[in-house]
């Protein structure tokens, strides 16, 4: 695997990312872990996922695949998607930051 620095950090990311969008969804669960066991395995340590990614789904999942190795993944998400249909259920405050739970 190559990798490429952050800029101004001292992070080293594989040039290859992991996206994780379809994973608790068109991808279950455990070909998902199976996927995220082979991408580590072949030294891919840059994954992405979001909030919205199948209603937090994808979060979840990844969160399980991290157990024991996240200091060797770097885990970018984001978090500013619609969750549902209320009027605070989208954006960028702690309670959206925070697991989601709907209400």
């Amino acid at each position: 695997m190559q990798y490429n620095n952050l800029p101004g950090t001292s992070l080293k990311l594989s040039v290859l990312s992991l996206g994780t969008m379809m994973f608790g969804a068109q991808t279950n669960e455990a070909d998902s872990l199976a996927i995220m066991d082979h991408a580590y395995d072949k030294g891919m340590n840059f994954w992405d996922t979001a909030n919205v990614y199948n209603q937090g789904e994808s979060e979840r999942i990844v969160g399980k695949a991290l157990k024991g190795r996240r200091a060797d993944i770097v885990l970018a998400t984001k978090v500013c998607g619609q969750m549902g249909d209320a009027l605070n259920d989208k954006g960028l405050s702690r309670r959206n930051i925070l697991p989601w739970t709907p209400v």
